[in-house]
């Protein structure tokens, strides 16, 4: 697959809500992760969606998440795709999808497969998702792997979505990484 675009990317934050999150490996870490990439997306130009999964019952995006994100879609499936207005609600044209949140092995796994079957180019962000337990995890990755998809780390797409240090938006990205 190619060097990740700007231009031809999106990011999508997994049910990161309160409700879950402390229950999740070394969340605070996940989501300072998520947060310093969702930064550099808008930064960037890169559009930020999230999804809540009841969250009635689990609680809303978590509120560091909340002022880097464009827009939440609500839903009760664990694959996202499954909503009726959530492919309606993606950016249009963009179709490299980079997945982050939580659990691993359930919401981001599903969803990441149900943009598959659909014509999208889902990304993992491997320092980017949780789950209860690391195995657990590593199931998820191994599986991704199994459907011969692709995971990066949030400073491989930040630098892929920059391409050169002349971006004007280098500096301030940068930033975020160290």
């Amino acid at each position: 697959m190619p060097v990740l675009n700007a231009h031809q990317s999106f990011v999508l934050i997994v049910d990161m809500q309160t409700g879950l999150l402390p229950a999740i490996a070394d969340h605070q870490a996940l989501v300072e992760r998520a947060g310093k990439l969702a930064q550099a997306a808008r930064l960037l130009g890169v559009p930020v969606l999230a999804t809540e999964h009841w969250a009635g019952k689990i609680g809303p995006t978590d509120p560091a998440l909340l002022p880097h994100i464009d827009k939440v879609l609500h839903k009760t499936h664990f694959d996202a795709t499954r909503e009726t207005d959530f492919l309606p609600a993606l950016p249009v044209g963009r179709t490299r999808v980079l997945l982050l949140g939580t659990e691993s092995h359930v919401c981001v796994l599903q969803t990441g497969l149900g943009l598959m079957e659909r014509g999208y180019e889902p990304v993992l962000v491997g320092d980017c998702v949780g789950s209860r337990h690391p195995q657990s995890r590593q199931a998820a990755w191994d599986r991704w792997a199994m459907h011969g998809l692709e995971r990066v780390s949030a400073e491989m797409a930040m630098f892929e979505w920059l391409e050169t240090p002349a971006n004007p938006a280098f500096k301030q990205v940068l930033a975020l990484i160290k």
